[in-house]
């Protein structure tokens, strides 16, 4: 497992602060993407909430990798100032917390449609000006319904501006009904780290390696590149903030597994992956 580090949105496994730690420590997963505390959106906590938390975090031996923040989560035609101001907080929580990166989108309501690929780009454009200077890396996430959806888009955008990296997302490409293996081999060189999310045929959600993402292909060449970080994003089980995560019923999109409670999710998903790696 040396060549994978494994790192998990521990809010699928509780709200609580002090929940998600102990699903980390008892699946022996030292790194965090941080998204939800107490209920509450990262993106929205005060510089003072974000160093306890981050305090409570370390001081249980856990190290904040990414901020799963929503920034570009918006519409196209969203008032984009008040997203910029937002952005400038985030880049301070980032800060705080000494996270290595922030992953973020590219802004719903645009249908993929070119006549939006240069507002896309500006703006995009102004969240690199601002986070120059910080050791902050911007990581975008290939969510359905935004404009970097399929590889060829994502592709335009990491190649346009540079200082964009890729998450790779085989679950969100699945479900927009993007081949994956092309997806992988047009994006690994520009691919910063991974979200774990799998899904079947029918573009449901499930553990990882028991969807046909072709998950252990694209991460045994991963490893053969030198590896890097995966983040759990199970997404098997309603949690709280499933909800507010796209522009759809997020629970339509869960599989036929079937949990008694979130740690039992989280359990499971965490092992799905282990047992992925072991194979690779």
């Amino acid at each position: 497992m040396s060549k994978f580090r494994l790192c998990a949105f521990a809010d699928e496994a509780d709200s609580d602060i002090r929940g998600q730690i102990k699903a980390l420590n008892r699946n022996g997963v030292g790194l965090i993407e941080v998204r939800g505390i107490n209920g509450k959106n990262i993106s929205d906590m005060t510089l003072s909430e974000v160093k306890e938390a981050n305090k409570l975090y370390n001081d249980n031996g856990i190290k904040v990798w990414s901020i799963g923040s929503p920034i570009g989560k918006i519409n196209i035609n969203d008032d984009f100032e008040a997203e910029l101001e937002k952005f400038k907080r985030t880049i301070e929580t980032a800060e705080i917390m000494e996270a290595k990166c922030i992953r973020m989108f590219s802004f719903y309501g645009t249908n993929g449609e070119t006549k939006y690929r240069d507002e896309v780009m500006e703006k995009l454009s102004r969240y690199v000006e601002i986070a120059q200077g910080s050791s902050v890396v911007l990581c975008h996430e290939n969510e359905k319904g935004i404009y970097g959806d399929v590889a060829s888009r994502c592709f335009d955008i990491v190649t346009s501006i540079p200082d964009i990296k890729a998450v790779f997302d085989p679950a969100n490409f699945n479900q927009c009904n993007q081949d994956i293996i092309e997806a992988w081999d047009l994006l690994k060189p520009y691919v910063y780290y991974h979200h774990i999310k799998d899904a079947d045929l029918e573009h449901k959600i499930v553990p990882a390696g028991y969807g046909s993402t072709n998950m252990k292909v694209y991460l045994t060449e991963y490893a053969q590149m030198g590896g890097g970080v995966l983040t759990a994003e199970p997404h098997l089980a309603d949690f709280v903030g499933l909800s507010n995560l796209a522009n759809e019923d997020e629970t339509a999109n869960i599989g036929s597994f079937k949990f008694d409670n979130n740690d039992e999710s989280f359990d499971f998903a965490i092992n799905a992956i282990k047992n992925l790696i072991k194979d690779i």
